[in-house]
């Protein structure tokens, strides 16, 4: 690493204030911290100092998710192979197609190394898209506003590719990651002012904007011509019946062995996940409890109102933790901590409130199966508001303390 620090060094003072290309001094940082501590440090009081810095947090939560990511590599490549043979193709279409022929791996769904492969070749180009087109955004608002570039951004791209279906245009993945940080981050003043997490917002944006390409069956499985349901489009139609019916187990669910975003269909995976971000002390075990107690509340009292006419009405709760993206939205976008409650109590309250919101959204409206997002952002709206009156109950409760002792 030394031939770097040198390197490094003697950029610095043609990109500082004075240089040559003071204009690129966001950019010169930005691979600085990625590779080195920042020089920075607060060396007096009353400041708190810590080892960590933010760049270094927002790798943890990267390294969170790579549970999730390898379940998304291996499950879309076995669900486009698996229907490649269903179907009876012997290549698939197009680069993808060729690039696997020449490495010669083949498309058997019972080859790991086959299924990893073909998985790649949908999520990489889907990330390096995301890291193209939202890294421009982040450079352009750090370069006009002569800040650092955001470290944030690391989190949201990788993010927001998992929860993206594997067939998804790349036009569409620039165009939604750039409505994610231009909209929902930048014009709110960048990292930490954002009201909305950037990641959904640009899920939610492609959503609406393009309703028939983000939520058709076709968009779920990698493989021109194939059509398939999601475990929770079919239980919107004829709940758990109807997935027991298509094939699908519990288990399977819970392994994520089945059609849906990147990496969003192993609640294993998500769980791992956040079992690491607990440990590390990354994200707040408060707000994901909450998330599943608000979840399992919502669900018993749906189970004994009941329905005739809506089978989700009767969907059980263990189902709802494995169906759809809450796992995911549970473990990685409710605990974003820019865009939640930051109180003790306002995080039980934030969670729970999405919990609660993820069952009603799915059970009480049938146009939208899934709710983790809507949720979610819903809630973001909300976090301020949450805190402020946790803090003003705090603030009475210790003055009627204090006039009692007085």
């Amino acid at each position: 690493m030394k031939p770097l620090r040198k390197l490094l060094d003697r950029i610095e003072p043609h990109v500082t204030k004075g240089g040559q290309f003071e204009g690129l001094a966001a950019l010169y940082e930005m691979v600085d911290t990625l590779f080195y501590s920042p020089p920075d440090r607060t060396r007096h009081a009353p400041h708190v100092r810590d080892a960590l810095d933010l760049k270094r947090v927002m790798i943890l939560v990267v390294v969170g998710t790579f549970p999730a990511i390898l379940m998304a590599l291996w499950n879309t490549g076995f669900q486009a192979n698996t229907a490649m043979a269903a179907m009876g193709l012997e290549s698939a279409a197009g680069w993808r197609g060729a690039l696997l022929d020449a490495l010669g791996v083949g498309y058997d769904p019972s080859s790991i190394a086959a299924c990893m492969l073909h998985g790649l070749m949908y999520f990489l180009p889907i990330y390096v898209v995301t890291m193209i087109a939202g890294g421009i955004w982040e450079v352009v608002f750090a370069t006009v506003r002569n800040h650092e570039v955001n470290e944030g951004f690391f989190v949201t791209s990788m993010l927001y590719t998992l929860i993206l279906p594997p067939a998804t245009p790349l036009w569409q993945v620039a165009l939604g990651i750039s409505f994610g940080v231009v909209i929902a981050k930048e014009v709110f003043g960048g990292t930490g002012k954002n009201v909305f997490n950037p990641a959904l917002a640009g899920r939610a944006f492609l959503y609406f904007a393009y309703p028939v390409q983000l939520s058709g069956d076709a968009v779920w499985t990698a493989v021109d011509g194939f059509s398939g349901a999601t475990a929770l489009g079919l239980s919107a139609y004829g709940g758990v019946e109807a997935i027991l019916a298509d094939g699908l187990t519990w288990m399977d669910a819970f392994l994520g062995v089945m059609q849906g975003s990147l990496g969003e269909t192993s609640a294993l995976a998500c769980l791992l996940g956040g079992l690491f971000l607990i440990f590390t002390r990354i994200a707040s075990w408060r707000i994901i409890l909450s998330v599943f107690l608000g979840m399992v509340a919502t669900t018993l009292v749906f189970n004994l109102i009941g329905s005739d006419t809506n089978p989700m009405f009767a969907m059980p709760w263990y189902w709802h933790l494995v169906l759809g993206g809450f796992a995911f939205g549970m473990v990685f976008m409710a605990t974003d901590p820019v865009t939640a409650t930051h109180t003790d109590t306002g995080r039980w309250i934030f969670g729970f409130l999405i919990g609660a919101l993820t069952v009603v959204i799915r059970v009480a409206n049938p146009a939208f199966p899934e709710g983790i997002m809507l949720a979610i952002l819903f809630a973001n709206i909300f976090a301020p508001l949450i805190d402020h009156f946790v803090i003003q109950a705090n603030i009475r409760r210790r003055r009627k303390r204090r006039v009692r002792v007085s």
